[in-house]
């Protein structure tokens, strides 16, 4: 298990402008070259008594408020009440929060990239809680092998930048599912996977499983952090989100087939989604690691359906009806979600813990037209 006796350490970003910082500046050896023993981590030891974080003058920071579900939750939290940091990373970002239908007075634009520690430091004056997701820098958009140690770097910065601010009490961190799926032992596993699975890193790195490799290390990272450090944090680990720019070079979807044909291939829509993040935010119960999605693609009609929107242009292969009747059993589970929010107020419409737990193979044509 993981040592919680950790003595706080002064952070090494005050002394070093970072444009000189290597690219793990901070790099204990307990924390980012063990990183394994946080495959056996037992995350209910964070359930040990959360602080509520305050509703009399909410004040929040959303990181990054430019990308889909930035700026969507940061629509929802201006609608329940709470003063809004929206942090963007670049100036020309800002239009993307203009069509906010909703009172703006409560909101407060900082331009802060999640590698300059102190517009981080900037962002989260004053705040009581953290939103954060990585969005990749504008120069490196496609996710390789080196895309894992900036998002590491990234997630390092934050945590540590909430560490050092007094008025932080809960982080709310925004991984992926890809982060718990993918195991060489995955096909083996007597039971659904769930919050307490991580995806292998060289099972990631020997099939190139780069966006799986990234956000489990980038998590971990996190993690080990946000306890060494006294942060409460909770992570959200999202299934593919459904926004409107979803295309098929999305770095999710590497392994497509085979995590429709293992049955924990699932979606989430941007409204789930933002639900969940307030909810675990608010919810003074939270812990740990919370699986989100709303939807499986593990039938033959889902499939084609998300191939067609991903590729309009594709040809749709032939389909018999006893190809078209055939479902993928499930083998995933978000009830630990589910369960916190049943009595989320203006939570889920859509909210869904278990669908297709039927027996069957799937089309070798439709796994083949979403496998990319």
């Amino acid at each position: 298990m993981l040592d919680l006796s950790f003595s706080a350490r002064p952070s090494p970003l005050f002394k070093y402008p970072l444009t000189n910082l290597p690219l793990f500046y901070h790099k204990p050896t307990h924390i980012l070259t063990n990183l394994s023993l946080l495959l056996s981590l037992s995350l209910s030891a964070m359930a040990e008594a959360p602080v509520s974080p305050h509703h009399t003058s909410p004040i929040v920071c959303v990181m990054d408020a430019s990308s889909t579900l930035g700026s969507t939750l940061v629509g929802k939290l201006l609608l329940r009440g709470y003063t809004v940091h929206a942090a963007v990373q670049n100036h020309g970002e800002v239009q993307l929060l203009n069509g906010l239908s909703c009172d703006t007075q409560k909101l407060k634009i900082f331009h802060s990239d999640p590698f300059d520690y102190q517009s981080i430091m900037d962002a989260l004056k004053g705040c009581s809680g953290l939103f954060y997701t990585f969005e990749p820098p504008h120069d490196q958009t496609s996710y390789d092998e080196l895309m894992a140690d900036v998002e590491v770097r990234a997630a390092h910065n934050v945590i540590e930048a909430c560490s050092q601010t007094e008025t932080i009490e809960k982080v709310v961190f925004t991984s992926s599912v890809t982060a718990v799926v993918w195991r060489d032992d995955r096909k083996s596993i007597p039971s659904d996977l769930d919050e307490t699975h991580w995806t292998d890193i060289n099972f990631s790195r020997k099939f190139k499983l780069w966006h799986a490799m990234s956000k489990a290390l980038a998590e971990k990272s996190a993690w080990a952090l946000a306890m060494d450090r006294g942060v409460h944090m909770v992570s959200v680990n999202a299934g593919l989100l459904m926004a409107p720019d979803l295309t098929i070079t999305h770095p999710y979807l590497k392994g497509a087939a085979e995590m429709y044909e293992d049955g924990v291939f699932v979606t989430v829509s941007v409204d789930f989604l933002v639900d969940a993040h307030i909810c675990v935010f608010e919810d003074v119960s939270s812990y740990g690691r919370y699986l989100c999605f709303n939807h499986i693609i593990n039938n033959n009609e889902d499939a084609l359906k998300l191939a067609k929107t991903l590729a309009p242009s594709a040809p749709s292969p032939p389909q018999s009806c006893d190809q078209d009747m055939k479902m993928i059993q499930q083998r995933i589970s978000n009830k630990k979600l589910n369960k916190l929010m049943v009595n989320f107020a203006g939570g889920p419409k859509d909210r869904m813990e278990t669908i297709g737990k039927t027996n069957g193979d799937a089309s070798l044509h439709v796994t083949s037209s979403i496998s990319f």
